[in-house]
Order: C-alpha cells, then sequence, then structure tokens
C-alpha cells in the first residue's frame, strides 16, 4: 500500500476538538487513507459507510445521546461519504459540541453539497483536508527513481487514480472508462436533478481538447447551444466535484494582459485521455504538450498541498500572444515556469513581462528537469 502524503498532516490533527474533514474525488483512496489511521486506534476507533441506508437513518438522528449511543464507546469515529446524511453539518456540530473529547473524520466526494452543509454548522470547529490522486512523488512507495522515471509516460496516459498507478495496460483503460462514465458525473447528477450525463460529457469533451488554452464560456455555450451562465454553473460544479481546476490569469492591469479568461485543467490526466479516447504513447501524440503541462501543473499542486505552502497560483498571457504557463505569487515574490515538451533551444523570457515585473523569476521545465520543479 502506497502511503498517502497527507496522512501525517491529518494525524497531527487527531484528538485537538475539531472535525477533521477530507475531500475528494470517488476512488481517489479516502476510504484506504482512513482506514490506514483506524488501524493505529483499534481497541477504540470505528467506521461507518454513510451511504449504507441503515447508518444513513442512524447518523441522522440529532439528539447527541442517541448519536452517541450508535456510536459506542469510541473515541474516534469515521463517516465515510459524510454528504449522504441530511443536515450533517448540523449533526457533527451536535457531536462535537457535546462530546469535545469525540474525534470525527468525515470524507466526501462531493464538496459542493457536504461543504455547504458543514461550512456554517462548522465555523471553528472543523480542519479541511483535500485528497487528491496519487502524487508523482508518493510512487517512491512502489518504485525506484529508475523505475518511476521508467513509468512515466503510462502515467501520463493513463494518471495516477490509486488502482490504475500499478494496473497493466489493458486495465487501467478499463477502469479508467469505467470511471469517466459511471461515476465522474453520479454527485453533480444528484446535485442538479439531472437524468442524462450527455451535456456534461459534451462540455468535458471541449474542455478536454482546450487544456493549455484560454476557455471562453461564450464559445462553450454556442457550441453547446445552451446559455454561458449555464457553462459557467456545469464548470462550478465539475471544479467542485474535483474533475477541472481553473487557473486565473495573472495582471496588474497592464493594457496588454488578458485578465478575464481562465485556463482549465484536470485534476487526473488520465480522466482527460480517457474523455477524449486518447490513450497512444506520448511520442506519437499531437497534444503531448499540453498533456504535459496539465500532468506538471497538478503535480505541482500536490506538491505545494504535501509542503503545506498556498501562493497564489495563475498563468501570464498577452493579448500579442506572449506568455508565461504557470505563475507562484508568494510574500511579493513572482516565480514563472515556462512548461515544454523537449528542452528548447534558447530561453526567452517574454520582454514585457520582465519589464513589468523586474522581480519576477522565470524557470524553463522540460524532461530534464522536471523532477525539481514536482519533488522540490
Amino acid at each position: 500500500m502506497i502511503k498517502r502524503s497527507l496522512q501525517v498532516q491529518i494525524e497531527n490533527w487527531l484528538f485537538r476538538k475539531k472535525v477533521i474533514v477530507i475531500y475528494g474525488a470517488r476512488q481517489v483512496g479516502k476510504t484506504t487513507l482512513v482506514n490506514s489511521i483506524l488501524a493505529k486506534h483499534p481497541e477504540k476507533s470505528a467506521y461507518f459507510n454513510c451511504e449504507i441506508q441503515s447508518v444513513k437513518n442512524a447518523l441522522e438522528e440529532q439528539e447527541p445521546l442517541t448519536l452517541k449511543r450508535y456510536i459506542g464507546d469510541k473515541q474516534l469515529v469515521v463517516f465515510d461519504e459524510a454528504q449522504y446524511i441530511r443536515h450533517i453539518g448540523r449533526v457533527l456540530k451536535i457531536l462535537i459540541d457535546t462530546y469535545p473529547d469525540l474525534q470525527i473524520i468525515a470524507t466526501g466526494s462531493s464538496s459542493f453539497e457536504l461543504a455547504n452543509r458543514t461550512s456554517e454548522p462548522l465555523t471553528g470547529r472543523s480542519i479541511n483536508f483535500t485528497l487528491y490522486p496519487l502524487s508523482y512523488k508518493e510512487l517512491e512507495g512502489i518504485y525506484s527513481p529508475l523505475e518511476r522515471r521508467g513509468q512515466l509516460d503510462f502515467h501520463l496516459r493513463y494518471g495516477l487514480y490509486p488502482e490504475i498507478a500499478n494496473a497493466s495496460e489493458e486495465d487501467a483503460r478499463m477502469l479508467l472508462d469505467d470511471l469517466s462514465s459511471k461515476y465522474l458525473y453520479k454527485d453533480i447528477l444528484a446535485f442538479e436533478n439531472l437524468k442524462h450525463s450527455n451535456l456534461l460529457h459534451k462540455l468535458l469533451q471541449l474542455l478536454a481538447l482546450q487544456i493549455g488554452g484560454e476557455v471562453s464560456y461564450h464559445e462553450l455555450a454556442n457550441a453547446l447551444r445552451i446559455d454561458s451562465r449555464t457553462v459557467e454553473r456545469y464548470i462550478d460544479l465539475l471544479e467542485k466535484a474535483f474533475v477541472i481546476f481553473r487557473l486565473p490569469p495573472f495582471s496588474r492591469n497592464l493594457r496588454k494582459e488578458i485578465s478575464k479568461r481562465h485556463k482549465v485543467y484536470f485534476y487526473d490526466i488520465g480522466i482527460r485521455n480517457s474523455i477524449v479516447q486518447q490513450y497512444q504513447p506520448m511520442e506519437l501524440r499531437t497534444d503531448k504538450g499540453a498533456v504535459w503541462e496539465n500532468f506538471l501543473i497538478v503535480e505541482r499542486l500536490k506538491l505545494l498541498q504535501a509542503k503545506q505552502i498556498r501562493p497564489n497560483r495563475y498563468f501570464w498571457r498577452t493579448h500579442d500572444q506572449q506568455e508565461i504557463d504557470y505563475l507562484e505569487e508568494s510574500g511579493g515574490k513572482i516565480r514563472g515556469f515556462e512548461i515544454k515538451w523537449k528542452k528548447p533551444g534558447r530561453h526567452k523570457v517574454p520582454k514585457t513581462f520582465t519589464k513589468a515585473y523586474p522581480e519576477g523569476e522565470v524557470s524553463f521545465i522540460d524532461q530534464s528537469n522536471f523532477e525539481d520543479f514536482i519533488l522540490e
């Protein structure tokens, strides 16, 4: 089993009178993670799967003594997929206020639902974490550095969901296609009371073909024959369901800088490849530059989370197509990164950027030095 870097952070918050909430997409390993934590406290812990109707019914009771009787004398309890519990935020508040020494861990795959239900009742009473698919660094648990580099092409094609990371290519494709067709939209469809995923799938196909490019809600709306507000809402829901994330433009209001359109990336590049049904080896791909950029930016996100660093994250581009793929701003410092599939012959930082932000530093990332970017 691969130990998740988030586990240490979560364990540091145990028994500090806070509800621990773990968000994450379906099948990223939330259940495995919490069971690994529970295994260290076998005598005083309990696990409750909130998708089971009897568990759901019992935990929707808002009488503290009744809730405590159901939980028993356990000191550490997990409510897995807690978004299925009606008024879950209020239930958690009742438990933590009445029994402050009880440690509760609640997980949820649909953050838009669980967050809305917990944010107000649990103000000041919770600490939140997000679990992503495996990181490139976490692969140290099963691969040597040389083996990890040897598996890079596989992970650029099939992603890093835990069940897929060590699967055969045939199994990886089947698992990914099953995940993207059956589970990717499940929470959103339930939340929106929609019966069909066709619109969401078409939207994701369009986004998958535009990774690394700026997204226009208006152009997407025209292609889908819906209004721009609906497109923006669905993108917001897909982001809250941990399918995609947006990267905003960096601008200090220079006339030439783009300041409105976002870039959209996928939290797992395998999901993206499944949506467009492209699993070919990277050297044969016309989209390898965009795939590489998506992979490195999301791996950088995982690294920052593991190190508990939270810079502001952007891209930079001007209307005349000068650009820097990825920026981090923290403590008044700006770090830019240009991401290339192959090492360019000459490194050129856009003059407009260096003139506007002389304090900024720009690095070039390619296959020869990418591990410094996602493992440092």
